[in-house]
């Protein structure tokens, strides 16, 4: 636990964090591998960034030179995924594919993520089962609230000293509450990690949270429980480091789809109890050689995946476009804003049918998560973008229904049930709703692009929206959303100018 002193002088050089060392007779070193929110088995932007092959080859290279070095994962890497929606022998991988790459890779120890939770509960037990590492996760249990099979609340590692001497490591982990399934119940993050911590005291020299939190949550747990000495956090996608609290506790966040990974190296003086940090963020690029056996688990599943994928009628390697500018689907943006990639899709919906008025769809058939940066981009960067897919349908639909669905999409704010549209603007005031530039009329019939999803009145507050709804007439069903979106990205920027 901290009994090591932290000074306001750290300091933050070329990546490193380096606190200044105290003489100490006897030391032990631990290595510690991060990576979080890792949704694609393989390399992306082209080949240049992530790939969990090039991860594993950095964790036998770190073992090399420290056989006490543990790779942790931060939360997410189940859903959402392109890949794991591929129907392989009658059902989708949900995740299967993950878990065998994670085994092959050497993975240590995860925490839940939200998105963990997106899977059935069938689903979810059976990659439980299937995992070789360990999950720890101090406040998610099942409905009845009890721990998931196979997974447990804290976990010790004893590391060997010199002497005779141990060091032990307590790791707990935390996840946010965001993504509700009716097989979970949360805890409280504070007051269970508070409590975890109690329980540790006395039993470790060492406090680890593994945490997929939102960053003020983070910064809450260092700045309310001193007694935690590392925080290894997710959720956000991008690498963060921060110190918080009167002891300046670090959090750490590496780059989503193992773009990064952070690299901590402790040393632990077991005569005088302090502790000392220096962490490394490592861009995990083309120049790191593939692990040549965790490569070859990732072309069997990406194979089956794209294989699936054939069946389906897409080409999953095809490059439909190469874009100018980012196009962002992390889940933060859409379900709170429109983004450039928000703008096309609603975009493509229009393209889809004849003389439509306006477009509407759920932000939560975005799933990808993740910045698409300018670039080349293939039919499976737009499945990992729509993986569910689903029809574009056209709808006559009276105006004073268009307007309470709108009115739910705002209160839907912030969750997968906020609309994207194209054609509709608010008002100044807020409440006015206007359709082309045109105040919307209660009583004028529209033709509206929308989603199958939508039509399915299973989004939040909006079980009233049905084929057979008063006000609504099904005019047609078009495309699938995702050839939308492709057709729309060719002829977005395959073109000499810009379409806007």
């Amino acid at each position: 636990m901290k009994q090591w002193q932290k000074l306001a002088g750290s300091v933050l050089f070329f990546g490193f964090v380096i606190f200044s060392p105290i003489a100490r007779a006897e030391e032990v070193k631990i290595t510690l591998l991060q990576l979080n929110d890792v949704y694609e088995i393989s390399s992306l932007a082209e080949g240049k960034q992530g790939g969990l092959a090039r991860v594993a080859t950095l964790e036998k290279d770190l073992k090399k030179t420290n056989p006490n070095t543990y790779t942790i994962l931060a939360g997410d890497c189940l859903s959402p995924s392109a890949l794991g929606t591929a129907i392989v022998n009658g059902q989708s991988l949900a995740g299967e594919q993950m878990v065998a790459v994670l085994n092959a890779m050497g993975l240590d120890f995860a925490t839940f993520g939200n998105h963990e939770f997106d899977l059935k509960y069938q689903q979810f037990l059976k990659r439980l089962e299937e995992s070789k590492f360990t999950w720890i996760s101090s406040n998610v249990f099942d409905k009845e609230n009890k721990p998931f099979p196979k997974v447990e609340p804290y976990k010790i590692i004893t590391i060997p000293g010199k002497a005779n001497t141990t060091v032990k490591v307590g790791l707990i982990g935390l996840t946010l509450d965001s993504n509700p399934a009716d097989y979970v119940t949360y805890k409280a993050v504070i007051e269970t990690a508070r409590q975890q911590v109690q329980q540790l005291k006395g039993q470790v020299d060492i406090i680890i949270a593994v945490t997929h939190l939102a960053l003020a949550q983070d910064q809450e747990l260092a700045q309310t429980i001193p007694e935690i000495d590392l925080i290894l956090g997710g959720h956000e996608h991008e690498n963060i480091q921060q110190w918080r609290g009167n002891d300046y506790t670090p959090v750490f966040k590496a780059d989503a789809n193992a773009k990064s990974v952070y690299i901590h190296y402790l040393t632990y003086d077991t005569q005088t109890k302090h502790l000392t940090i220096e962490s490394q963020l490592k861009p995990v690029t083309d120049a790191i050689p593939d692990d040549l056996n965790t490569a070859k688990i990732v072309k069997q599943w990406q194979d089956k995946g794209y294989q699936a994928f054939r069946a389906q009628g897409f080409a999953p390697e095809e490059v439909i476009a190469t874009t100018t500018e980012s196009l962002d689907g992390l889940e933060a943006s859409v379900r709170n804003k429109s983004t450039r990639l928000t703008e096309l899709i609603a975009q493509a919906m229009l393209n889809a049918v004849p003389e439509p008025d306006l477009a509407i769809y759920n932000s939560g058939s975005i799933r990808i998560d993740d910045i698409l940066y300018p670039g080349k981009i293939t039919q499976y960067d737009v499945l990992r973008i729509l993986p569910f897919g689903g029809e574009i349908m056209l709808v006559e639909m009276k105006g004073s229904l268009l307007e309470e669905i709108l009115e739910q999409g705002i209160k839907n704010q912030g969750t997968g049930g906020y609309l994207q549209t194209a054609n509709v603007q608010l008002g100044p005031d807020g409440k006015t709703f206007f359709i082309n530039d045109q105040a919307l009329d209660p009583e004028k019939t529209y033709r509206v692009a929308i989603n199958d999803f939508l039509m399915k009145g299973k989004e939040t507050g909006m079980s009233f929206l049905t084929e057979q709804a008063p006000g609504l007439k099904v005019i047609g069903k078009e495309k699938d959303i995702r050839q939308a979106l492709m057709d729309q990205l060719k002829l977005t920027y395959n073109s000499k100018a810009i379409n806007r």
